[in-house]
C-alpha cells in the first residue's frame, strides 16, 4: 500500500524524524524516557528507591549490596559493594546485627535488587533502598566502579545485549 501525503505534510513528517533520529540530544531524551518506563513496569516498588545523586551524596555508613551473579560482579561493581547475589542470597550471609543499619541493594537496572530488598524487609530490616536504575543508572550519570582488585575500570557487564541497550557509557561486557 502506497501512502500519498500531501508534499507539505511528507515534508514535516520526514523532518521531524529526521530530527528525532539524528539528534543525540533528542534520542538520548527519548532512550531516557524509554529506560524508565522500562524500570518502572519491572519493579512494584515494594522497596524505596535510592537516586543515584541521593547515594553519591551519602557519606558513608551504609551498606551497598550488589545482587548480581559473581561473572557480573567481577567485571565491575560499585566501590565498597559487596555481591550477596540473587539466587543464591540468604539473609544469614550479611551478619548484620542491626536491623536499622542503612542498606542500598543494586543489580543491573533493579529487578533484581528489588527481590532481595524484600527479602531483606521480611527479615525486619528497616532501612532498605533499591537504586534506581541500578549500575547501569550509576555509570550511565558518570559515576566509577572498580574491579575486584579495587581498581577503577570502564568494564560493566551489560547482562546481554538486549539490556545492553541502557547502558550508555562504559565498555559493554559480555
Amino acid at each position: 500500500m502506497k501512502l500519498n501525503l500531501p508534499g507539505r505534510l511528507f515534508l514535516k513528517i520526514s523532518t521531524l524524524l529526521f530530527l528525532l533520529f539524528s539528534s543525540p540530544v533528542v534520542f538520548s531524551q527519548i532512550k531516557s524516557k524509554a529506560f524508565k518506563a522500562t524500570i518502572d513496569a519491572l519493579n512494584s516498588r515494594t522497596v524505596p528507591y535510592i537516586s543515584v545523586a541521593e547515594l553519591a551524596r551519602q557519606p558513608g555508613g551504609l551498606v551497598l549490596l550488589d545482587a548480581r551473579p559473581v561473572a557480573e560482579f567481577s567485571v565491575s561493581h560499585l566501590p565498597g559493594a559487596r555481591r550477596v547475589g540473587y539466587e543464591d542470597f540468604s539473609v544469614g550471609q550479611l551478619h548484620l546485627p542491626d536491623r536499622n543499619t542503612p542498606i542500598v541493594v543494586y543489580c543491573s537496572v533493579g529487578y533484581r535488587s528489588e527481590k532481595v530488598g524484600e527479602q531483606l524487609q521480611k527479615a525486619g530490616f528497616t532501612n532498605v533502598k533499591n537504586l534506581y536504575g541500578g549500575l547501569f543508572e550509576w555509570v550511565n550519570q558518570g559515576h566509577g566502579v572498580v574491579d575486584t582488585a579495587g581498581r577503577p575500570t570502564q568494564r560493566v557487564h551489560a547482562y546481554n545485549r538486549l539490556w545492553g541497550v541502557w547502558l550508555s557509557r562504559g565498555e559493554k561486557i559480555y
